[in-house]
């Protein structure tokens, strides 16, 4: 019997730790000496709660424990319940399989381990776990902290407007780092940006015009410099606007970490605790600095963002067609479609430059660059300038092709182009047209009767050759008809029912037919709703149309939405 339970101490899955080894003997009855050796707490109790025995490791552990005591008097309730409810427990045959209880004993923290034992007595191996707790919350805490900055990142970088991330970064901060929290952003002539969180989640915009050295540390982090330890600030000190309304009490302890951006700081970070709650520790403030890098990247990266956007948009100005409109009597519509839904910009381009007076002819150019997206509109814009340079010599159109001609062939860009010009004036209920191609498609006719011809005008592409020749089309619209100058981004679309076949010019041809009496704008957008029709899904070059027609010459005035239109020529 004593080999058999010499065995079965000796395969408990208790550790040994012989730092802690004793050579003090149980107390009790003396059968059980196989644990007194052993180097974590033993006890050994009956059914009824009373102790039998323990060995010297337990019995430091409990000082007024010995044999014939009750468990209840001398160790926690959380150890006595336990041993209640395991020995009322006859039943339980593999007391291997539950779950340990466990528990705190004065600063400690332990695993107690029950085995059976004759008589109805129960053992119980006491196993120190603070430690293994103690790591265990670290690496919880730790993961914690992981999964908190991976949403932070995400909901920071979900937006790219400062003023959004300003807000994302107060009001994250004030839920899981502090009770309020205060986000300060570089200040300009009209004061620095404020942002403020309190506890009831709402986020309040202001301006703080004051010296940003009222608040210690903060002038610093501002600058990007490290930050002050929170112990060295005085949260007495704060000025009002640096304290969110809502606090439940006067602030406690405050963090001041600089909001470092790319290549410059983004701002400041204030976190504020109230009095009833612990200050930062020193684990704390560098977890809140990590938080503060990644806040203070997306705030500079929708700031970056905001300052391209702004530049793109000045630039998209110079670079997108103009708003066609009548012009002295004439129709004008357009139309521009950039090769991916990705640009907005491209190779091809149109403008209207309308004369000083209705006796001064307007120039219309249409042209297409080589080439697509950015670096083809720059070239375009290029062309456009140049030739609105050109506009007094304007109604020479081989004049005109010739200097632009020049201005590429000399320039450092080997791109080429095709140009249309069309000079128009309208004289009495017709309007006249001189219609140039630079290796353009030459433009079409829509004619009264459905008719459509092909303007006689063909040239050299510009950019080239040393010299370019073209000829000419002097032409004549009546009222309801249409001339139509278009890129050959048109009629090169592919797609129809096997995604590979050209629109061609006789389908633009046929689809123009339907178009005779039609306003400028209802061509246009006829001639473009089937090209898109054609190409459906697939891939297509930069798609530029202008259409000119000559008005009807009566047509309905609204006056003033009350009283009757009337017709006028």
């Amino acid at each position: 019997m004593r080999q058999r339970r010499e065995r079965a101490a000796d395969a408990s899955p208790l550790p040994v730790d012989t730092s802690r080894r004793s050579s003090a003997a149980p107390r009790g009855n003396g059968h059980s000496a196989a644990w007194g050796d052993a180097p974590c707490p033993v006890m050994v109790a009956d059914g009824r709660g009373r102790l039998v025995e323990l060995n010297a490791v337990a019995a430091s552990l409990f000082p007024g424990a010995e044999h014939g005591s009750s468990l209840r008097d001398v160790v926690p309730t959380w150890l006595f319940e336990a041993h209640d409810r395991f020995a009322s427990d006859p039943a339980e045959q593999h007391p291997g399989d539950r779950t340990p209880a466990s528990g705190p004993i004065g600063e400690r923290s332990f695993e107690a381990h029950p085995a059976r034992s004759g008589h109805g007595q129960v053992v119980w191996w006491l196993v120190d776990d603070t430690d293994r707790r103690a790591a265990e919350e670290a690496l919880r805490s730790e993961r914690e902290r992981t999964a908190f900055l991976a949403r932070a990142s995400t909901t920071l970088l979900a937006s790219m407007h400062v003023e959004t991330c300003m807000e994302a970064t107060a009001r994250l901060a004030a839920e899981h780092l502090a009770d309020a929290a205060v986000t300060v952003a570089p200040g300009g002539g009209r004061g620095h940006p404020v942002t403020s969180c309190g506890p009831s989640g709402e986020v309040m915009h202001t301006t703080v015009r004051g010296n940003p050295e009222e608040v210690p540390g903060l002038a610093e982090a501002l600058r990007g410099f490290p930050p002050v330890p929170s112990r060295r600030i005085d949260p007495g000190a704060l000025p009002d606007w640096a304290v969110p309304e809502g606090l439940a009490g006067p602030v406690g302890s405050v963090v001041v970490s600089p909001l470092p951006g790319h290549g410059v700081p983004a701002g400041a970070l204030i976190l504020l605790r109230t009095e009833d709650r612990r200050t930062f520790s020193e684990n704390e403030e560098v977890f809140a600095r990590l938080f503060a890098a990644r806040a203070g990247a997306a705030i500079s990266a929708a700031r970056m963002y905001a300052d391209l956007t702004a530049i793109t948009a000045t630039l998209m100005r110079e670079l997108l067609p103009p708003r066609l409109r009548g012009v002295h009597g004439v129709e004008f519509a357009g139309a521009y479609r950039p090769y991916s839904q990705d640009e907005r910009v491209g190779g091809d381009f149109y403008d209207v430059h309308p004369g000083a007076t209705g006796e001064e002819e307007t120039l219309v150019v249409l042209g297409d660059v080589c080439g697509k997206g950015l670096e083809a509109a720059v070239l375009t814009g290029k062309i456009r300038n140049t030739l609105q340079a050109l506009l007094p010599l304007a109604a020479d159109h081989q004049s005109v092709l010739g200097l632009v001609n020049g201005a590429l062939i000399n320039s450092h860009d080997t791109r080429f182009a095709t140009l249309a010009l069309a000079s128009v004036i309208r004289r009495g209920g017709t309007v006249r047209l001189r219609v140039t191609s630079a290796g353009h498609p030459a433009p079409l006719l829509v004619r009264a009767d459905g008719r459509v011809e092909e303007a006689d005008t063909r040239g050299t592409m510009v950019g080239v050759f040393p010299e370019i020749t073209s000829t000419t089309a002097h032409l004549e619209l009546a009222p309801g008809e249409t001339c139509l100058l278009f890129t050959d981004g048109i009629i090169e679309a592919r797609g129809g029912p096997w995604g590979d076949e050209l629109f061609g010019a006789d389908r633009l041809k046929a689809a123009l037919a339907e178009c005779a009496g039609m306003p400028a704008e209802a061509v246009v957008e006829h001639a473009q709703m089937l090209t898109e029709q054609w190409i459906g899904g697939g891939h297509h070059d930069d798609m530029a149309v202008v259409a000119v027609t000559a008005p009807h010459h009566a047509h309905l005035t609204a006056v003033d939405g009350r009283t009757r239109g009337r017709y006028t020529a």
